[in-house]
């Protein structure tokens, strides 16, 4: 079958010059030897022959031509492509008619590429869990909210794609394991937080650690650079900060400064 742009770009010399086999094949973009064959079968006949009996194509066999090109790569068969030129010479005619099975072409086409896209944001937002799970586990809360986001700012990173295939794996259970554990971590920050405890002392470094070992578990290897990242994140942007502030207010501030006093080297000496 030849290329679509071969197709595209294939049309009538405009001229009464006869074209050679060779010359036509290399204008559609098909061998010598595909030519021949549409011969035999009376699909493209040349209309004329040189002295020497070489097969001679004018503009009206390349029309035909072209028309039996675009059937083909819109996937029909040569009987069907003979009965569809069957009795009906007008190229125009031909062209509409395979404009509109274009259309319908990519239609289908459009429909199938949002069906895949869907399915592979469903399999990278590592969620493997039928709507009603999401729910008895998230509640109100769509964890898919920010995952394209997420995708665009860490997506060709390890850890992005380290997350994304562990969470891939894990069913309502684990997510029910991971939410619960993961609001002990926060639990516990909030009441250091509130009792007073300094950011910088001995019970919040424990629970930054617990913190970090949480993430390691479940998603990548937290590093304490990364918990620092993560961290920032936390103050910078006021939809963690209300996460946490919404709690405690100012706990969102502790937490950044306790991972900082945790995992920021102490300086030598």
């Amino acid at each position: 079958m030849t290329s679509a742009s071969s197709v595209g770009d294939m049309s009538g010399t405009g001229t009464d010059e006869l074209l050679t086999v060779g010359a036509v094949a290399r204008l559609a973009g098909v061998t010598v030897r595909t030519l021949h064959h549409y011969d035999e079968i009376g699909l493209v006949s040349p209309s004329g022959r040189s002295p020497a009996g070489y097969r001679l194509y004018d503009d009206g066999d390349l029309d035909r031509l072209h028309a039996v090109l675009a059937y083909r790569e819109l996937g029909f068969g040569l009987d069907d492509v003979a009965a569809l030129l069957a009795g009906a010479g007008d190229p125009l005619e031909h062209l509409r008619r395979q404009h509109a099975l274009v259309r319908s072409r990519i239609d289908h086409l459009t429909r199938l590429l949002g069906a895949l896209e869907k399915t592979m944001e469903a399999q990278m937002s590592g969620l493997n869990l039928t709507p009603e799970e999401k729910f008895e586990v998230f509640g109100d809360h769509d964890p898919d909210q920010y995952a394209d986001e997420a995708r665009d700012r860490w997506g060709e990173t390890d850890a992005y794609r380290e997350s994304a295939q562990r969470t891939s794996r894990y069913g309502k259970d684990d997510w029910l394991r991971i939410k619960a554990e993961g609001e002990a971590v926060t639990q516990r920050f909030a009441d250091l937080f509130t009792s007073g405890a300094p950011s910088d002392g001995a019970e919040a470094a424990a629970a930054v650690r617990e913190h970090r070992e949480h993430i390691s578990c479940w998603f990548y290897d937290c590093s304490p650079q990364m918990q620092r990242g993560l961290a920032e994140m936390y103050v910078t942007d006021d939809r963690f900060r209300r996460t946490y502030d919404d709690r405690a207010p100012g706990l969102a501030q502790w937490i950044h400064d306790a991972v900082l006093a945790e995992t920021t080297p102490a300086p030598s000496a």
